[in-house]
Order: structure tokens, then sequence, then C-alpha cells
């Protein structure tokens, strides 16, 4: 029995870019993990299935109410309690307790009498019970905002649960949580992450490829042991294909050669006399019919040679990777990049400022650093970013914000690119986009029609070509949405990288491989300190 049907479902954005074409899959009870290559349209499919997006063609069918949790969580304007779909129930309750007994009232409430107890219960359990459910959501971190924005799928208990790159700007902690989470649902879940810890809590893996789904039985871990057998035997049956191609040429090759010097022995024959002419024509004609049909027959097996190859190449994996170069420029060791006064942490209430030992009230970065900022969600790290931003350094700054509020959701790639620099032309523009996969018309994109992966590597093709060349770099989060081959792309070019940078992240494996130089832990209460962390906390 499955659970959700998707059949033969299309979807085009409004510029014409198809995201879906004939789709069909069937997800059944249980965990089921969907990945795939950025831009293969993950995120289409779950808002499809969400009823976010309506198909052009096809039908989604879906057994039970759906909860939907999206990559990026709406925060204008909201609270907390808007978030968690609670706030008219909670005035119908308040209300009540009032002195109002109108009708409407209890209609509105029904049987959730206890809906503030039960949404602060999942709060907390979430890792969450300082957040009040009357405050702004603007005023919440990214990580904040997700798990409350997974709270409140979680308290409308639905039957299919559906999950977008939920481990994006969660902190470990709350990482953790989310799995236990994850671990103990048990309806059915359909989500779509990069994150391997949480990808091998699934029953089972979904790969959109090429336009189709194929499921793997098992984790993700499981999901890499089929996918390494199988391109173990592909690549073996492309090595046999090719060497029977090219015994194929060298039997072709060497029967022409068979027929050529039979052939000049007969003319040869023929011009000494040695043969009657009317011999040596029968002769030639035979010949001529055996070397038709012997070149008939290897041009055959040769032909079918290249079919067998062919077919094998296919299931061969070959898939593009981006190229990152960052800008070459270098920032001697001795140079002062940065000097940033930071604000003294809040007072207890009624209570002077307590100073803690090793805690900075400058932040003071010299030389080609490479700091990494930890800290949990909410503790201030993206403030902290944007601080420098609007302090201003000694040397060019770019910064990757979180949510990459630096595109234009108008414009398309390209635009958005040649906006960053206006002195390339736009030939050097596609060249460049195109290291980033950006080629052809996928270049001439509208950045809102982008999955989320695609629009970080936008964004970064955008703030590496910026004018002048950074020679400090922001980054806040960035290994969000991406798949891991780019992540391991975007590695190798920091690690190269010669300019300072400051890495806000909770992907310590992801830090430690671009030469962390120095380690710095931003705290809500205490302000911003060196980490004690250690390689393999």
């Amino acid at each position: 029995m499955f659970s959700v049907v998707v059949d033969h479902v299309s979807f085009a954005w409004p510029d014409g870019t198809t995201a879906l074409d004939e789709l069909d899959a069937a997800f059944p009870a249980g965990r089921t993990g969907l990945i795939g290559r950025n831009g293969s349209g993950k995120s289409t499919l779950l808002k499809v299935i969400a009823g976010e997006l309506t198909p052009s063609s096809g039908s989604v069918s879906v057994t039970g109410e759906i909860g939907y949790l999206p990559q990026n969580v709406p925060l204008a304007g909201r609270t907390v309690s808007d978030l968690l779909e609670i706030s008219a129930t909670r005035a119908a309750l308040h209300a009540i307790e009032g002195g109002d007994v109108a009708e409407r009232h209890f209609a509105v409430v029904g049987d959730d009498w206890d809906v503030e107890e039960r949404a602060l219960a999942e709060l907390d359990r979430l890792g969450l019970g300082h957040v009040g459910l009357d405050r702004t959501v603007g005023t919440l971190s990214g990580g904040e905002s997700v798990m409350v924005a997974l709270a409140a799928q979680l308290l409308k208990r639905p039957d299919v649960l559906l999950l977008d790159e939920p481990t994006n700007n969660l902190d470990l902690d709350a990482r953790r949580r989310l799995y236990a989470a994850v671990a103990a649902w048990r309806g059915v879940l359909l989500v779509v992450s990069h994150d391997r810890a949480l990808l091998d809590l699934v029953d089972q893996v979904a790969e959109l490829r090429d336009g189709a789904v194929r499921v793997y039985g098992g984790d993700f871990s499981a999901y890499e042991e089929q996918v390494a057998a199988e391109q173990e035997a592909a690549e073996r049956m492309v090595r046999a294909a090719e060497g029977d191609v090219r015994r194929q040429q060298r039997e072709l090759i060497e029967a022409r050669t068979r027929i050529d010097r039979s052939a000049r022995q007969g003319r040869k024959a023929f011009e000494n006399k040695k043969v009657p002419k009317i011999a040596a024509n029968g002769l030639k004609r035979k010949a001529q019919v055996t070397a038709g049909k012997q070149r008939a027959l290897h041009l055959e097996k040769l032909r079918e040679a290249r079919e067998r190859l062919a077919e094998a190449e296919p299931a061969v994996r070959d898939d593009a990777e981006i190229r990152v170069e960052l800008p070459a420029t270098e920032v001697p060791a001795g140079r002062t990049v940065l000097t940033l006064p930071l604000p003294p942490p809040p007072a207890a209430p009624g209570h002077e400022r307590e100073i803690v030992a090793g805690v900075l009230e400058t932040l003071v970065i010299r030389g080609p650093e490479r700091i990494a900022l930890l800290g949990p969600n909410g503790a201030g790290k993206t403030t902290l970013l944007r601080r420098i931003v609007e302090h201003g350094a000694h040397v060019p700054v770019r910064h990757l914000p979180q949510r990459l509020e630096v595109l234009d959701d108008g414009l398309s790639v390209v635009d958005n690119v040649r906006a960053a620099a206006p002195t390339a032309t736009v030939n050097e523009v596609r060249a460049r986009l195109a290291r980033f996969l950006f080629r052809g018309d996928r270049a001439d994109q509208v950045v809102g029609t982008l999955s989320g992966g695609e629009r970080f590597r936008a964004a970064l093709a955008a703030l590496l070509s910026a004018e002048p060349a950074p020679q400090l770099l922001l980054l806040d989060e960035p290994t969000n949405n991406l798949d891991m081959s780019s992540v391991a792309q975007l590695a190798q070019a920091l690690a190269a990288y010669r300019g300072a940078l400051v890495v806000a992240s909770h992907d310590l494996p992801f830090l430690e491989s671009i030469g962390i130089t120095r380690w710095l832990w931003q705290d809500r209460e205490k302000g911003l300190s060196a980490s004690r962390l250690t390689v393999g906390d």
C-alpha cells in the first residue's frame, strides 16, 4: 500500500523552465529519504505533493492529512503562535476565560482546550523552552524558526509529513533533537536532505535522477553500498563493450587489409599474363562478392558492439560538478583586516554586568585568518556577521547571508551576476556561471524559480564575481542546500583561498576540511570568546 502516489506529473515554471516531466513515484508507509543533485526537482516535487504547486498534468494522491515543512520558513510579521497555527484557538480560549461565552469561541476551540500546554511542551521537547508563544518570529534565528515550524507540524499530528532540508541552520543540539523526532515518527515521512546522519534514520532512499525516481531499500549507507556495487558492474560492462568495439574495429581493418592484398595479387597475376583474362575476371568478381560479404559482416559486428557500448554507458554515473574558483587575492600575514568593538553582554535585571574571563571586547582579524564562528541557535552569529558588514573592514569584504538575500528574485542568474560585476562582459559572466553549472538557457533562468542549491550556487557566483575582489569573506551556513559533491568542491576552493575568512556553520566536518585557524564561540548571554571545541566533539 502506497500512502503517496505521483502519477505522470509534469510541472513548469512561468518562464517555461521544466522542473518535472511525466514523473511517476510512489512512497509507502515509513520514513523515506528523497535525494538527488541540486536542481533535480526534489523541492518542487514536495511542493506539488503538499499542494503548494499545481502540476500542469498528472495527479497526486495522498492518504490522510499532510504536514509540510518548507525549506525557507516565512518570518515577517508573525508570532510563534501564528507559526504554530494556534493563534485563533488561543484567542478563543482567552475570550472564554475572560467571561465571553459566545458560541463562536467554543466552535473555534473544539477539543483543543490544552492547546497552549501541548504547544509549550512540544517547543520544550525541541529545545525551545525559552521561546514564548507571543514572540515575533522575525526575532528568532534561522535554526530557531525551523524548529518552531517543525513543532507546528508535529502539533497537527499529520498522517504524511514532508520535510525539506530540515537540518539547515540547526545547531548540534537542535539536530540531535530533530533526529530523535524523526526516529520516533510512526506515520509516513518524506524528507529531502543532504544530511548523512538524518538519512541514516530512514527506511528507504528514493533518488530523483534524470527525471525519474528510483527507490533503494535501507538507509543512506545501504544506498551507497548498492550504488557502488551497481557502478562497479556498470563499469565492467562498459570496459567489456569498449574492448569488443576495439576488437571489431581491428578485425575490420585486418579483413580490409586481406581483401586489398588479394586484389593486388590478382591484378599483378593478370598483368604478368599468368592468368587468362576470362579467368581473371571471374576471380575478380568472386573476390569482390566475398570481400563485400566480409566487409558487411564485420561492419554489422562493429555496429552491434557500438550499440552494446551505447547501452552500457548510461549506467555509469558521470555527474557534472561545480568548479569554485575564488578570486586570486592575498592578505599579508601581519595586516589588520578587521577591528570591531563588541557590545557588552546584557546584564541580568537588578544586577551589574558580569565580567567573564576570555570574552572578547574587540574582534580583531589579522592576515589570512580562517575563523569558525560557532554557537547555539539564537546566540547572535548572524547578527555578528551583519555587524561586521555594517561596521566595515580595512579590506574589501563580501557577505553571503544565510537566507541569500543578495539575489533579486525577479532577475535572471546572468543579470544578478552582472549587477555584482558591472565591468565584466556578458561572455565573461556566462563563462563564470558555467563553472557553477549554469550553462546556456540555465543562466537565463529567473532566480525566483531556482532550487535551494541552485540559488546558493547563483549567490556564490555573484559573491565571487563582485568588484573589487573580496579579501574578507563572511559565510553564513554555506553548506545549506548543497549536495555532498558541491560541499566538497566548496571546501576545496576555500582551503586554497588566501584571503581572510569567517564562517558561521554547524557542519564540523566541513569546517575542519577548510583549514580553520581560530575557533570562536558566540553565546547569547556571555558574548564572543575562544571556543573550547576540539576535533571529534
